[in-house]
């Protein structure tokens, strides 16, 4: 049973889960959301991610097998296909239910949320446009949280546009170690079909971009620190990129550039609104 449970917890992908997760906690406490309202947010959040997680793990399972994915439950034959596949509906159908606490809009716009993550599961990874649902749900998780409140309200567009760049970089950033492996598996999403070069440009330039617009949107002291670290470590990551390092430090640098961003947007604070 523990076996299981273990295995069931690495299927559903729980570092992704746990960052989207905390964000959208942060991203609900920076705008002062009641205390309940930032609780059950975290619940849907928390479930749809999941749900996504164990969904990636049961469609791709062939294909993991296929490259001798040894960290992959399912390809490993540590648990079952239709419990993780059982495992991801459930997660979804119930996230959806959950959110209903918050409000037909915040509900109805994480349901267009949840759904863009499953669509590039099932099918939009394999095609020109991998990256619209990172751009979509990532877009969208602002506007998620500003519609939770007591009093409903549309996000900023700042904050909606730093969000669709924070996906475009997880996209390809997360992509990148795995081009040589999708490739032997017939995946051609956006990332493989631009290479590893252009790829990390993207990251590099999106990140870029997105700490521009948290500072257009919070132009204080703190924000334009945030913005002068996160531009410094985008032409870090340009200059690795350029040279061809794909190195662990190149890896490293794009996670703290997008943790710097994602702090930059959670404090927003009011001006998300």
């Amino acid at each position: 049973m523990l076996r299981t449970l273990d295995a069931l917890r690495r299927s559903s992908h729980p570092g992704p889960t746990f960052l989207v997760t905390t964000v959208a906690v942060l991203l609900a406490v920076g705008a002062n959301l009641d205390v309940w309202r930032i609780v059950v947010l975290g619940v849907v959040i928390l479930l749809d991610q999941l749900s996504v997680g164990w969904s990636n793990d049961w469609i791709d399972a062939g294909r993991d097998r296929e490259v001798g994915r040894g960290d992959k439950p399912v390809a490993s034959g540590e648990i079952s296909a239709t419990l993780v596949r059982n495992s991801a509906i459930i997660g979804a159908v119930l996230s959806v239910v959950v959110s209903i606490a918050l409000g037909w809009q915040a509900a109805l716009v994480h349901l267009l949320f949840l759904a863009s993550a499953w669509a590039y599961n099932v099918w939009l990874k394999n095609t020109p446009v991998s990256v619209a649902p990172f751009i979509v749900s990532f877009g969208m998780l602002p506007f998620i949280v500003t519609l939770s409140a007591a009093d409903p309200s549309t996000a900023a567009p700042w904050a909606l546009g730093a969000g669709a760049l924070l996906g475009v970089a997880a996209h390809f950033s997360n992509v990148l170690p795995d081009l040589e492996a999708d490739r032997a598996t017939g995946i051609r999403g956006l990332p493989h079909r631009l290479g590893p070069t252009a790829s990390g440009v993207v990251i590099a330039g999106s990140l870029a971009a997105a700490s521009g617009l948290l500072l257009l949107g919070s132009p204080d002291a703190l924000h334009v620190a945030g913005f002068a670290a996160g531009l410094g470590v985008a032409v870090a990551i340009l200059v690795l990129v350029l040279d061809r390092r794909r190195t662990r430090l190149l890896f490293q640098l794009i996670m703290g550039a997008a943790v710097i961003d994602v702090l930059l947007l959670a404090f927003g604070g009011s001006g998300l609104v």
